[in-house]
């Protein structure tokens, strides 16, 4: 089978590399497409801050005319500056259940990355792990929350056949808010009231500040992951690109912020899973109808992702994580939510998994990051 592989050069072939997931899966029910809005800002070198210090290419596979396959390819100099690593990665990999395809996708990230002197390649992520990262490696009954990945069970075999093999995988929870632990529930009450009577007080993130509230997570965020694997601290309009993609559909009710003297120590945001409202719109285009659908329902979504808990270090282990696991509860409680997905979670991350397990949390999907020399 001849292959072609044509780098993406103008807005037609960018639509087509958006596009092709849509049909790859068309008879997937559990399959939700990206914003196309969304998906082509993330790709845009005069949107996403980004492109200011790495550059990406992206790749189109074609079969007798037919498009197969896609991926990305990219070496993030901040990346490799943190962490005096000499690594690149690819993302954006789909394409049907065929070696040679995956073979010739792959061999042209590779060198991509070669041309750029790296010595190892990683990946998906897309474009780095403070987007979506991962192949879906296990829990393939259901649709994924509100951006996470979402993959047929054959990407593992062909990325293993083509000499990747496993760097990190990251687990997501759901903890039912119906069956949760009664008893860590009422500990982490207790914890609340003992750390209220020492200072710290505990309150809903406010919208109307929203920049004000950026500013302060955005530097916690910089910490508390800091030494994490495969972090890299965003830059400040990175992290505001961020964080605006995400405004639209945060819910206030399920933010949470604890400080001390006034200042910002720990945040946790949880966001409705818009994914049951987009599930049905196959084609990732908000308008003329999904917008509205979007703004109304936001707010009436049965799940939520927890995606985001920090806390800076000198008051980890003072029991504040405990606590935003319980106001999630108690808010998806008020509000109707049958869970909360945590994700992702690392899997060398102790105190996020016992957290998880701790209320009854169910590990039910795997997601894995992939590396090979060469």
């Amino acid at each position: 089978m001849s292959i072609a592989i044509v780098k993406v050069d103008n807005n037609k072939q960018l639509m087509e590399f958006i596009d092709f997931p849509h049909e790859l899966y068309k008879d997937d029910p559990n399959y939700v497409a990206e914003l196309y809005i969304a998906a082509k800002e993330l790709l845009s070198p005069k949107k996403n801050p980004y492109f200011k210090h790495s550059s990406v290419d992206t790749f189109l596979a074609y079969t007798k005319g037919k498009c197969v396959g896609r991926i990305a390819a990219t070496v993030n100099n901040n990346y490799n500056k943190y962490h005096d690593s000499n690594v690149g990665y690819f993302g954006f990999f789909d394409c049907i259940n065929d070696l040679e395809v995956a073979r010739a996708l792959l061999t042209i990230a590779e060198d991509h990355c070669k041309r750029e002197k790296v010595d190892r390649i990683l990946g998906p992520t897309n474009l780095t792990t403070n987007d979506t990262a991962g192949v879906l490696v296990d829990g393939y009954d259901s649709p994924p929350v509100v951006q996470m990945t979402y993959n047929k069970p054959y990407y593992k075999d062909l990325l293993e056949a083509l000499g990747y093999s496993k760097e990190m995988d990251m687990y997501a929870y759901k903890i039912p808010t119906a069956t949760v632990n009664q008893k860590a529930l009422r500990l982490s009450k207790r914890i609340q009231e003992r750390l209220e009577s020492k200072g710290t007080t505990f309150r809903n993130i406010v919208l109307k500040d929203f920049d004000n509230e950026v500013k302060a997570i955005r530097e916690i965020y910089k910490s508390a992951w800091e030494k994490n694997w495969g972090f890299v601290p965003p830059t400040d309009e990175e992290f505001d690109f961020i964080a605006e993609g995400l405004k639209m559909v945060i819910n206030p009710k399920f933010t949470f912020a604890a400080e001390e003297n006034g200042k910002m120590i720990g945040f946790a945001v949880g966001l409705p899973d818009i994914n049951e409202i987009l599930v049905n719109n196959r084609r990732g285009r908000l308008f003329p109808t999904a917008i509205f659908k979007l703004l109304f329902g936001k707010n009436k979504t049965k799940n939520l992702r927890i995606v985001l808990l920090g806390v800076v270090e000198e008051h980890r282990k003072a029991g504040i994580e405990a606590v935003f696991f319980a106001n999630f509860i108690k808010a998806a409680q008020e509000n109707n939510i049958g869970f909360g997905e945590a994700s992702w979670v690392l899997e060398n991350n102790q105190m996020m998994v016992k957290s998880a397990e701790n209320l009854n949390g169910e590990k039910y999907k795997t997601y894995r990051i992939y590396s090979k020399n060469i």
